[in-house]
């Protein structure tokens, strides 16, 4: 199964108990589904826990079946009312008027208790909204093709201390987070609190990851700075070598020389500590920079 899909799944596990959840869990349902007209009410969905539920929430809010229901199976499931004496009954419960034509909104005065609100932001998820594998990137949306619904939503979740986004997308309006903590909190507010971790979880996996390879691509830069320099200063010395001028140099540069020479793959630090007596790196790199302007002449 999907990110999204368990979510959904956790979603789906609350009972449905109280009527008046019931019915804000429904309003979410159709105003962020397929079909929403005084002639048709259509909801498609991918989720099998989703259509187990559906049914359940409609029987609650308006007491009622619908005309036509999927068999169960894999793939898309469509629920269908067509009867217009229980399109009526739902528009009349959300203070509707299912005449010819309808603008859609969000009745506030349906959402004034906290349980509420949580359940039609659940049902406007469950029909319209996804969210993205946390290990791939961060995204929860609500799609709408209702744009004042959508704004209406946005200035909902505003109101509630959260700040989501919006935008176009072909004519569907969308609600979005992209912050991984602002998703976490939104998915256990809607009830999916595992969901939730799982988001925090994945943030911190993430960071631990991209703090190891910063470290490692640091390490792997700063060897091979040491390794290019060693290379430098042998050549350097090689090249004294040829030119005789090494015999002639004072035993102390000598002796760096031949440690370095001997040692390409060790730092300054631990040429230096080799030496007899030890020397600081900063000395050390005093003789190594000049035999490097020796072998230029």
């Amino acid at each position: 199964m999907s990110f999204a899909s368990n979510i959904k799944q956790e979603l789906c596990r609350h009972p449905v108990q109280k009527r008046c959840c019931a019915v804000a869990e429904a309003f979410g349902i159709l105003l962020y589904g397929n079909t929403f007209t005084p002639s048709l009410i259509k909801i498609v969905t991918e989720s099998a826990d989703f259509a187990e539920r559906l049914p359940k929430v409609f029987r609650k809010a308006f007491n009622l079946r619908f005309d036509s229901e999927p068999e169960e199976g894999t793939g898309k499931r469509t629920f269908l009312i067509t009867d217009r004496e229980k399109i009526d009954r739902i528009f009349e419960t959300f203070d509707l008027v299912a005449g010819e034509s309808v603008t859609l909104h969000v009745n506030y005065g349906m959402l004034e208790e906290e349980c509420c609100r949580n359940a039609f932001l659940r049902g406007a998820f469950l029909s319209g909204g996804s969210v993205t594998d946390p290990e791939k990137r961060y995204h929860l949306e609500f799609c709408t093709t209702h744009q004042k619904v959508g704004l209406e939503t946005e200035a909902l979740l505003l109101d509630m201390g959260f700040y989501p986004k919006d935008t176009l997308r072909s004519g569907t309006c969308v609600i979005y987070f992209k912050q991984s903590d602002a998703i976490a909190d939104v998915l256990t507010y809607l009830g999916a609190p595992v969901g939730g971790m799982a988001i925090l979880e994945a943030k911190v996996e993430k960071e631990l990851r991209n703090g190891v390879n910063r470290r490692v691509n640091c390490d792997t830069a700063n060897l091979t700075k040491v390794v290019d320099a060693a290379q430098d200063q042998i050549a350097a010395i090689r090249r004294l070598e040829e030119t005789g001028q090494l015999d002639q140099l004072p035993e102390k540069l000598r002796q760096t020389a031949k440690l370095r020479v001997q040692h390409p793959e060790a730092t300054l630090s631990e040429l230096a500590g080799m030496l007899e007596p030890p020397l600081t790196k900063s000395a050390l790199n005093h003789r190594m920079r000049k035999l490097m302007e020796l072998s230029k002449q």
